[in-house]
């Protein structure tokens, strides 16, 4: 059974309304729950690629990475929870997780299906709520994974950006 019917939230997978690549977050986290999103990465064996820079590596341990110097370039974390579904983990501070996903890719019933799981299954693992905000337009979330609901959720009026 879907979380959301695509016929009621594709306003919301609009890149021209929301932005190509809105924003994914969850607040209010920590190294713990970063670890936990990269553990979670391994043991469902998606498809992942980590770099810094122009330079592919092995995926580190959250601290590691979000102990480097503030002038060192922004590490990256491209996890695959489906074949053309993408997400872009960004290491920018320790208290948020935060990833891209890219809104062409997220079309029809399917692709949103898969992205609801992807947000569900991040989601459960750390017992917090998984936001996107449009593009650009943080701490303004129009749907995201509600704790007490078990579920993706529409958190705003698909009719209003």
């Amino acid at each position: 059974m879907s979380d959301l019917l695509w016929d009621d939230v594709k306003g919301f997978f609009d890149p021209g309304l929301m932005g190509s690549l809105p924003d994914v977050r969850v607040p209010d986290a920590s190294v713990a729950d970063w670890q936990a999103v990269l553990d979670l990465v391994a043991e469902r064996g998606w498809r992942c690629r980590y770099s810094e820079g122009e330079r592919v590596l092995p995926v580190p341990r959250a601290d590691v990475v979000l102990s480097r110097p503030a002038e060192a370039e922004c590490p990256g974390l491209r996890v695959w929870p489906a074949a053309d579904v993408l997400a872009i983990f960004r290491f920018h501070a320790a208290d948020e997780v935060d990833f891209d996903v890219d809104l062409r890719e997220l079309q029809g019933q399917e692709r949103l299906d898969v992205f609801c799981g992807f947000l569900r299954e991040i989601g459960r693992r750390l017992g917090k709520p998984v936001l996107m905000d449009p593009e650009g337009d943080s701490g303004r979330p129009v749907l995201g994974f509600d704790v007490e609901a078990d579920r993706v959720v529409v958190l705003a009026d698909p009719q209003v950006r």
